[in-house]
């Protein structure tokens, strides 16, 4: 299997996370309006202070609409040109009720494009705020344990696609709060029963370190993923930023500090695979309640990935993931924009290959003005 063949072997691979909200559903247009997308909030979005930048906005692939199944083929060949490994979609599932399901089941049924990806259970109640809470819910999650049995037997035939990531042999399942689930080593036993008996095999089970979810092994999981920027926080006085709103009431961070205190992380006893994210930035979303990591840069992101690459290889942890590859209403995207360009990607490579010297730089390409922030190497 391409997948598992690719993903078996003692280099480092990045695997973006990936957003499907880029194509109307009739959840959507019900929720905000005839016709929306994650494109919606974007377009809209203003400065919470001098000099920042929004709107943020797509170059190369533009505004898409993933409704297009050259899109998908269009953004995995790009990913592919600047070493991103993969892609883990997140899957929304509500006890069979599916949204946002349209990219990845077009990408089942023609087998295109040929690139690998995996899924992670985005098991948080749909929410007006955008945060999973239990305030304002669109859509609730159930846990009993029929559903938790229906949400495996769904997802088997999906881990079963020979594009589908696996660690020796065991495809990689990704769940994002794995702490709400009740009894959760119950659930992940359950879950390794079922897909024993399918056929499939073992199941590489990895919780998402979300929330304050840890060591993956007290829910039964066999790995945990770094999720940036909600571990570690590097915090700004907003009434001390230049320029800031008068009207903001979010928060302000220091990408650099978090960058410091995530590469400084003591490696834990658990299988782990570190995370990174280029930048972050909610003000899409929240607008004047944003969350913001200010003075990011792709340079800054380049050495962040360097390292955790590194320490990955010392530790031969196979997989590094990086939030996200087109969370455009967070800020946290890999795609080229319009002041950037291609320069996040080029960083995602330039870092590959100095941790790994098995990549070639991209000829005549750089993340911006190389800095050795974390540094001399």
């Amino acid at each position: 299997m391409r997948g598992c063949e690719q993903a078996d072997t003692t280099e480092v691979k990045p695997i973006a996370f990936y957003l499907p909200q880029f194509h109307p559903i009739q959840e959507n247009d019900a929720f905000w309006g005839k016709g929306f997308t994650e494109w919606t909030n974007v377009t809209r979005t203003q400065p919470n202070y001098q000099g920042h930048y929004q709107p943020q906005l797509p170059a190369d692939l533009g505004f898409y609409d993933l409704r297009v199944p050259e899109v998908l083929e269009q953004q995995a060949a790009l990913a592919r040109q600047y070493g991103v490994f993969g892609f883990c979609l997140y899957y929304y599932w509500f006890n069979g009720y599916k949204l946002l399901e349209r990219p990845l089941e077009g990408m089942l049924r023609s087998g295109q494009p040929e690139f690998p990806f995996c899924i992670c259970w985005a098991n948080e109640n749909w929410t007006r705020a955008w945060d999973g809470g239990t305030e304002q819910v669109l859509i609730r999650h159930d846990y009993s344990s029929s559903c938790c049995d229906r949400f495996i037997e769904d997802v088997i035939p999906i881990m079963r696609d020979e594009r589908y990531i696996r660690l020796d042999g065991a495809p990689m399942l990704l769940v994002y709060r794995a702490d709400l689930l009740p009894n959760a080593r119950s659930i992940s036993r359950r879950w390794r029963e079922l897909c024993a008996a399918s056929g499939l095999g073992t199941v590489h089970l990895c919780a998402v370190q979300s929330f304050g979810i840890t060591d993956p092994r007290e829910y039964g999981f066999d790995a945990a993923v770094e999720f940036p920027p909600h571990a570690k926080r590097a915090f700004i006085d907003p009434g001390s930023f230049p320029g800031i709103h008068p009207d903001f009431e979010g928060y302000l961070e220091d990408y650099s500090g978090i960058v410091r205190k995530h590469v400084a992380m003591p490696w834990p006893e658990y299988l782990f695979y570190r995370g990174v994210t280029p930048a972050w930035d909610n003000t899409p979303r929240r607008g004047r309640k944003a969350h913001i990591l200010v003075h990011s840069s792709p340079a800054l992101y380049e050495e962040w990935l360097y390292h955790v690459a590194k320490q990955s290889l010392q530790h031969a942890s196979r997989f590094v993931f990086i939030n996200a590859w087109n969370e455009w209403a967070e800020g946290a995207y890999l795609e080229p924009d319009q002041r950037l360009g291609h320069a996040r990607l080029a960083a995602t490579r330039n870092a590959l290959y100095r941790a790994t010297s098995s990549v070639p730089v991209v000829g005549g390409e750089s993340a911006s003005e190389y800095v050795p922030a974390l540094g001399q190497h």
